[in-house]
């Protein structure tokens, strides 16, 4: 079995490298990371990963935007993607619900749970 592959796009560096350690260290997986949008548009088109986790709030390209350009990509449209966001209220869960992504996860996140969260939305248990 070959080990997943999760592309990380998030403009804070601490919440990459938290995630990171912990999606490696817990999960068993192999993180590509991005500091941006465009940036992780690109990276998903290069890599191909398992699975996208998108920060909602970044600067210039945000996170509806650029799951916006992934889904119109042939090469990336299919990836699974999982929104990171501090807005989670009901009014935010049916905004991210319609947009058809395959979960949210708030944060502040539980690193010692941030793999198993991962696994239990993308069916990966």
């Amino acid at each position: 079995m070959t080990t997943k592959r999760i592309l990380l796009i998030d403009d804070e560096d601490d919440i990459r490298e938290i995630a990171q350690l912990s999606l490696e260290m817990i999960g068993g997986w192999n993180v590509i990371t991005a500091c941006c949008g465009m940036e992780g548009i690109e990276t998903a088109e290069n890599e191909h990963p398992d699975a996208i986790m998108l920060d909602v709030m970044m600067p210039e390209l945000d996170g509806f935007a650029t799951f916006q350009k992934l889904q119109a990509n042939q090469q990336t449209k299919d990836i699974p993607v999982i929104l990171l966001t501090a807005k989670i209220q009901s009014s935010d869960r049916q905004k991210f619900d319609s947009l058809g992504v395959s979960g949210v996860i708030a944060k502040p996140f539980e690193p010692l749970s941030l793999a198993e969260e991962v696994a239990q939305i993308l069916g990966w248990t």
